[in-house]
Order: structure tokens, then C-alpha cells, then sequence
């Protein structure tokens, strides 16, 4: 018995061709594991005195979040916030609190000073879970400016890598900023804080947001 074979002509090669790249350029850009995005370290150091700035007073918000991560999204949520921070054991671990009324939840950041390798230890906690996340940032402050890294899975499980920044703009006005790296060679932005310092008589209740 003879079977009925052809070469596949040129132009499904074409079309198997076009689908393939089509498919490729979809696809979330791969990761170099041997690469790292631009100033990504975990040796940055501080001291105990880098998150002194909030401490004492109440704090707004203005909170811009991106709405998918790691998709290439140009959509952002903007919704607003009340911070309230207190320091423990001499200034070596800070307690915020934040509370986004819009959103119904709030969330704890958890900070922690090792004096020996000078540097922090940053923590979440939402109101959603109750969970610790973990890792922890890592980093500290040099002047005004301060550097926070690690590594983590995002929410679909994708592998990234971290980075928090803080700029303390003048004494009443402080910006953070989160971002994600897919590929070990670029930031994507994904969350940002505009802080204004407020009275905390007002904003706080023993040292929680007024709600």
C-alpha cells in the first residue's frame, strides 16, 4: 500500500512562520539568570536613624497602582490612604500601619535594623491574609534616598526580582515607589506613594489610622 505524501509548500511555511513569531512577541520577555536589572544589590546598608523622618507624626497618601503587572499595562488605580508609624526597641524595628478606606483593607509594614550587617529588613502584612510575606526587603538609606531589594514570585507565580525606593523630598513630603523585573535587564513601575505629613493628633489613634 502506497500512502499520499507532499512537501508542505511555501506558503504554510510562511503562515507556520508568522504564527510562531506572533506567538513569541506575546510571550512575557525570558529572564537571564545570570543577569541582574540595573542597581539591583542586597548589600545595601543604612543605619537606625533612616526611617526616624516618619516617626511622630500622621501621614497622607495618594496611592497609584498599576493594574496588571508584567503585561505591559498603561492603567493605573489612584486612591488615597492614612499612614501612622511608631518605632520600638530604641528606633530598631517600626510598625506602620495604613489604612485605604476605599478599598476596605489595610496593611502593616514591619521593619526591622541587624546591626551587624547594617540593614533593614522590610515586611508586609495584609489585612486580606494576615500572612508575613516573605522575603523580606533588604537595604537601607544613603542621605535622603533609600534602596530596598529581593527576590520573589509575583501573584501569577512569575519569578521577579524587587526593588523599593524611597525619596524623602523635604520635610513634609516623601515618595515610595515600587517596582517588578521580568527579566533581569529592565523595571516595570508598579506602584507608587505620594506622602504628605499631617497632624497626627488628628489622623492617628494610638498610633493606628483614624477610621
Amino acid at each position: 500500500m502506497t500512502l499520499f505524501t507532499c512537501k508542505p509548500s511555501a506558503f504554510l511555511l510562511a503562515l507556520s512562520f508568522a504564527a510562531t513569531a506572533a506567538a513569541a512577541a506575546n510571550d512575557p520577555p525570558q529572564a537571564d539568570p545570570a543577569a541582574v536589572p540595573p542597581g539591583y544589590s542586597t548589600v545595601i546598608t543604612g543605619t537606625t536613624h533612616d526611617f526616624d523622618y516618619f516617626m511622630g507624626s500622621g501621614w497622607l497618601a495618594t496611592q497609584h497602582r498599576l493594574k496588571a503587572t508584567g503585561v505591559g499595562s498603561k492603567e493605573w488605580d489612584t486612591f488615597s490612604a492614612t499612614l501612622c508609624a511608631t518605632p520600638y526597641l530604641g528606633g530598631m524595628v517600626t510598625v506602620d500601619e495604613m489604612d485605604m478606606p476605599s478599598k476596605g483593607t489595610s496593611g502593616l509594614t514591619l521593619r526591622s535594623f541587624d546591626p551587624a550587617k547594617r540593614q533593614w529588613s522590610i515586611y508586609w502584612i495584609s489585612s486580606r491574609d494576615g500572612l508575613l510575606e516573605t522575603p523580606a526587603m533588604v537595604g537601607g538609606f544613603h542621605g535622603n534616598h533609600g534602596e530596598f531589594y529581593s527576590e520573589d514570585r509575583d501573584a501569577q507565580g512569575r519569578p521577579i526580582k524587587v526593588r523599593f525606593l524611597w525619596n524623602l523630598n523635604d520635610h513634609d513630603h516623601a515618595r515610595w515607589e515600587q517596582a517588578f523585573s521580568y527579566d533581569n535587564r529592565t523595571w516595570e513601575t508598579n506602584w507608587t506613594a505620594d506622602f504628605v505629613r499631617g497632624d497626627r493628633a488628628k489622623l492617628c489613634d494610638d498610633g493606628r489610622p483614624r477610621r
